[in-house]
């Protein structure tokens, strides 16, 4: 087991009461205060006065839709928004005299706040083999090493190019240009992580794996679903439109393990009843589910609204929509109504009597929303539970109108945009003929790996390359020891990035540091100041503008890197592609970009509008691009996870105070944990059946289906109101606890949200102090 990483301080947890709502004047203070700390007040300004504005930088955080010019606020951003856009534009440097006096095997040790409260790295650094210590490297010098590495390789299939969503479409777009033309589909990507078995079920049942609601659709819902997510902090600017959805009329149900405070209560900090009123509720109905048993919900409430409409034929279900629109509903309607209600309520925790208030709720509504994230992703049951969500909408009609229709949030900016720009290691051969005909050259067929699967391929010795666009792929993956022991594996890694994160120190044989623009900073090209694009999780594609000196005159933006990278590899063996061209001037990426991508005609005029484009949405025009041209009903098993005695159902999620795997502080304020992220919230009912006090010390021993357990040590209990039977821990201390093989079935996505586990005591006692 690797050491526990370490920041130097003594660990002291303080525990206070949770939070019955979210945002407020405190979020404004935590942001400004966290912003201050780390850039100038000037600085400050610069970045949060045109965050998100039209022409202005776009929030680097989460994917939630902006409104519409003319209807956006002068602070346009929430409060975990101001904190990553000014950590980027942090005036902390980290320069060649750090990486001398820190080495590799030291910084291994560091915590992932440390690592990342150091700054921006500001030059690019090699780790050569057999040396502990990163040392600067000239960019000619590290292309060319680079370039080397790769021409070596057997066949291009031995080398991977992942992605993270920070990345632009045009980056992502040149860098999946380049591992094509280099001969290899290996694009794994952050989505593989979070939203794959979104896609998945979208494509099966719908025929597109992406949402099919607006913002506006959201303001107009009669009824929406908050499922397996926590708004409040991990899409906080999502409580605005369900906020104005409320003030409209909509009703909302929040299905969750735990009493989120975004669920609650919202404090709009920037309307005075935020300020010193009381907010505005936002669930009107809570129902606090199991670990899991998301897809048992609705199929008993799909079973309910069967028997409603044989109870008063022909009020209940849309019968047209089901006609003319969906094809299976006869097979997926004799499988529904023999779900067995003893199954839902075991796998729910919930009663038929709450489930069928659940029922009247949609009877009232004409128009309804299912939103989701990765509380249901994050399940081997993953798939058929969202295509489960999909047969609910079908029943009423409730997808391709306004109004209504599938919604899952992502949880970064731009990971849907780089799907649409060919990131994946199985694009479609529609996708494949138009880089064929626009470049001249005939892309790979067969598919790459994705996530889990190039962590296999490294650790079997078939993949001896790593390239990270963005990310911190260790603390991203599952199964953090091997995830370690992969990319240890391989000759050469290397990275693209801002700051310093866990996966520097896990290097190859070889390994490089590519310091890169922020999305924050000027982008000065030989052909002029340059700007990029991204889209959100409702397929609305604009622009984003930085405005800040970049952080060092050595860095080199994403395009830049991954140009000069591909010329130097490919020259005088790859196809001829203009990769100086697109280096000096965007511009023509985009005229590119227009060429290969449907929706995107005419791509540099049309963005650059206010508001910039909506991608077409062939589910919102009637059309369903499945092999049975329609929309498609499916039949799924019953499933849920099944607990040994004396176990608990552990689910990993992020702190408040967190962006994607890197914790600004050790704080969870809305949870009431300060001091402390190695903590296991536990409902006092199991403390007390297992024999356990609030304030112990314990060990999280995951357990596994072939017996193989995995260890997480050194974790406080704190007796929360978790469902009963479930408990919760924050990653990425707990992605150790997740085997690589634990997987959604039919995504591959990790499992992280179904983790078997018993608490052990631990030797070394907590430090623990609860006021009060």
């Amino acid at each position: 087991m690797p050491e526990r990483p370490d920041d130097g301080s003594q660990e002291r947890l303080t525990v206070t009461p949770p939070k019955k709502w979210a945002t407020g004047a405190p979020a404004v203070m935590h942001a400004l205060e966290y912003s201050l700390e780390q850039t100038t007040p000037v600085r400050t300004g610069q970045t949060l006065l045109t965050m998100n504005q039209v022409d202005g930088i776009d929030c680097p955080g989460c994917a939630w839709a902006d409104p519409a010019p003319g209807h956006r606020h002068r602070n346009e951003y929430c409060e975990n928004g101001a904190k990553h856009i000014n950590d980027e534009a942090t005036t902390r440097r980290i320069s060649r005299d750090f990486f001398r006096e820190h080495p590799v095997s030291e910084l291994a040790r560091r915590s992932d706040k440390w690592l990342n409260d150091q700054g921006r790295l500001t030059e690019p650094m090699v780790k050569r083999p057999d040396s502990d210590h990163y040392e600067p490297i000239s960019w000619h010098d590290a292309f060319g090493l680079l370039a080397q590495e790769l021409t070596s390789l057997d066949s291009p299939d031995e080398a991977v190019f992942y992605t993270s969503g920070r990345a632009s479409n045009e980056a992502a777009f040149v860098l999946q240009l380049f591992a094509r033309a280099f001969g290899t589909n290996n694009l794994p990507d952050c989505s593989n992580l979070c939203h794959e078995s979104s896609g998945h079920a979208l494509h099966e049942t719908l025929g597109t794996g992406k949402g099919t609601v607006s913002l506006e659709d959201m303001h107009h819902a009669d009824l929406i679903f908050v499922v397996g997510q926590n708004p409040g902090s991990n899409h906080p600017r999502q409580l605005s439109a369900l906020e104005e959805a409320k003030r409209n009329g909509a009703r909302i149900i929040a299905v969750n393990p735990l009493p989120e405070a975004g669920l609650l209560r919202f404090k709009n900090p920037q309307k005075p009843r935020g300020i010193i009123g009381r907010g505005t509720p936002i669930a009107d109905r809570f129902l606090q589910i199991r670990v899991g048993g998301d897809l048992a919900l609705f199929q008993g409430l799909n079973r309910l609204l069967l028997e409603a409409e044989d109870a008063r034929p022909g009020t209940v279900l849309d019968h047209d929509y089901i006609r003319n629109n969906t094809e299976g509903f006869e097979a997926f309607a004799r499988h529904i109504r023999s779900v067995d209600w003893d199954d839902v309520e075991a796998a729910t925790g919930l009663t038929r009597q709450e489930i069928e208030q659940v029922r009247d709720e949609v009877l009232r509504s004409e128009r309804v929303i299912v939103c989701w994230a990765m509380g249901i992703t994050q399940h081997k049951h993953a798939v058929p539970t969202i295509r489960e969500f999909v047969n609910f909408l079908l029943l009423r009609g409730n997808l391709g109108r306004a109004g209504a229709g599938a919604c899952p949030v992502r949880g970064h900016s731009n990971v849907q945009g780089d799907r649409t720009m060919g990131i994946w290691e199985q694009m479609p051969d529609s996708f494949l003929d138009s880089l064929q005909e626009e470049f001249g050259f005939d892309p790979p067929r067969h598919h790459g790996f994705d996530s889990v699967n190039a962590i296999r391929a490294m650790l079997e010795g078939r993949v001896k390359f790593f390239l990270s666009l963005a990310g911190n792929f260790v603390r991203a993956a599952p199964d953090s020891m091997v995830t370690e022991e992969a990319l240890r594996a391989c000759r050469l890694t290397a990275h693209i990035s801002t700051k310093l994160n866990r996966t520097h120190t896990v290097c190859g044989r070889t390994a490089l540091i590519l310091p890169t623009l922020g999305r924050t900073e000027r982008d000065v090209q030989s052909g002029g100041e340059q700007f990029v694009t991204v889209e959100n999780s409702m397929s609305e594609v604009h622009t984003s503008r930085g405005r800040l000196q970049p952080a060092s005159p050595l860095l080199l933006s994403e395009v830049a890197i991954i140009c000069r990278l591909a010329h130097r590899t490919l020259a005088g063996r790859g196809p001829d592609i203009p990769w100086s061209v697109f280096e000096s001037d965007y511009g023509e990426i985009r005229d590119r970009i227009a060429n290969v991508v449907p929706g995107l005609h005419d791509f540099n005029r049309r963005v650059t509008r206010p508001g910039g484009i909506r991608l077409p949405n062939a589910v919102n025009e009637g059309v369903f691009h499945t092999e049975v041209g329609k929309a498609r009903f499916t039949r799924n098993e019953h499933e849920a996870p099944s607990v040994p005695d004396g176990h608990l159902l552990l689910q990993t999620l992020r702190s408040h105070d967190q962006w994607n795997t890197v914790p600004y502080t050790d704080n969870d304020r809305y949870r009431g944990i300060h001091g402390s992220r190695r903590v296991v919230l536990v409902n006092p009912d199991d403390l007390t059946a297992l024999g356990l006090a609030d304030g112990d010390r314990v060990d999280l021993v995951g357990v596994w289906k072939d017996g193989a357990e995995r260890r997480a040590d050194g974790f406080t209990i704190v007796a929360y109101p978790t469902k009963t039977g479930t408990a919760a821990a924050y990653y990425p201390e707990t992605n150790v606890l997740v085997p690589l093989d634990s997987v959604a079935d039919g995504s591959n996505q990790p499992a992280s949200k179904s983790v078997i586990v018993r608490l052990e005591p631990a030797v070394r006692p907590a430090e623990v102090s609860v006021p009060g």
